[in-house]
Formats: structure tokens, sequence, C-alpha cells
């Protein structure tokens, strides 16, 4: 593969990454069912955890299943369509970083967004499906135990370099999974003080 060819196709994967991480499912969904603006509501979060106080539990499902689906369909493209370096993982990788940036700072909305976790996790599958059920599991019981989805997010995130790696994956993925948990834990810093402090809100 020529210079020129791998510049053409790191820019394509990285755009169309991008502009698919940008649809905001929640927004969409909340503005089309009760019409309004996500964005104005609770923590201003287009993401599910937000959607659950509008629309309520099943939605706060939907809103997470569609953008783990949002965040695998352009990894898994990047992995069947461009197959000569997709084995070391550069395109793969590149699609999820363009995925989870696109998610939490949306074209469509004046680039503010979600957190990225459910599009993260959905990265994750695509790039290796036993370690992204492994780290949905984690976040699972950890919310479920503490009551606070942050703080899943925030330790699945956190562990999934480490899976990554112990499950003997390219190093182009443990080095995503670790960009990924950085990014991810640093846009959860407000919760993370309101957790310190006891006052973020727990699922009810």
């Amino acid at each position: 593969m020529n210079y020129q060819l791998l510049i053409i196709l790191t820019s394509i994967v990285a755009i169309a990454s991008y502009l698919i991480g940008s649809i905001p499912t929640g927004y969409l969904i909340v503005k089309i069912k009760t019409g309004q603006d996500i964005r104005t509501i609770g923590s201003g979060s287009t993401g599910a955890t937000n959607v659950k106080r509008v629309m309520g539990k099943n939605w706060f499902f939907i809103v997470m299943f569609l953008d783990a689906i949002k965040g695998a369909l352009p990894v898994i493209l990047a992995k069947v369509l461009i197959t000569s370096l997709a084995t070391i993982g550069i395109f793969p990788v590149i699609a999820a970083i363009a995925v989870i940036i696109g998610h939490s700072k949306s074209a469509f909305l004046g680039f503010k967004g979600g957190k990225s976790v459910a599009s993260g996790v959905g990265t994750i599958l695509a790039l290796n499906w036993q370690v992204g059920l492994i780290i949905a599991l984690v976040w699972s019981i950890i919310t479920y135990i503490s009551k606070y989805v942050s703080l899943g997010s925030i330790v699945a995130l956190g562990l999934s370099p480490l899976i990554m790696w112990y499950m003997g994956n390219p190093i182009a993925y443990v080095g995503y999974c670790i960009l990924g948990a950085i990014y991810i834990i640093y846009l959860h810093r407000t919760n993370i003080v309101r957790l310190i402090k006891g006052e973020e809100n727990k699922v009810r």
C-alpha cells in the first residue's frame, strides 16, 4: 500500500467514523418522542442515562443498544473492508477513536454529546467480542451493586486495557483501550467529583 493511498484511506475511515459517531441517538429519540431538547435536561448529556430521566428505563436500554451498534459498526467495516492493515489494528483503531470522539463531540449538536460509554463498549465489542462482553459484565455488576451508572462506567472502561492485554490482542487494541479509558474517565470528571462528595444520582 503506497503512502498516498494510506493517507486517503485513513482520512476516509476517520471522517466516516466520526460522522457515524456524531449521530445523536439520544437527542433524536427524545426530540421525536417528546419534543424536548435533552441537552436542557438533567446533566445535559445526550447519553442513555440522561434519556432515562426523561423517558424511563426501557428507553435507557434502547439508547444504550443503539449507541453500542453505532460504536461497533465503523470498526467492523474497517476490519472487513481494509483487510491489508486490519490485522495489526491500525484502521479499526482509527475508526474506534473517531467514533467515541464523534459521540461526545457531535458535529450535529455544536460539538456536544454524551460520554461515549455505550459507543466505547461497542467499539471494544467490535475489536474483540469476548473482551467487550467482559467489560459489559463488569459494568453491569458494578452498576447493580453500587447503583451508580458512572461508577460502573469508570471501573469497566478503566479495566479495559488490562483485559484487552490479558486476552492477547494486538498492541494497537490495548493502546486504544488506554486512550479510550483516559478520555471517557475525563468526560466523567464531574461525576467523579459528585461521587467523592456523595452527591451523585443513583439508579432507581
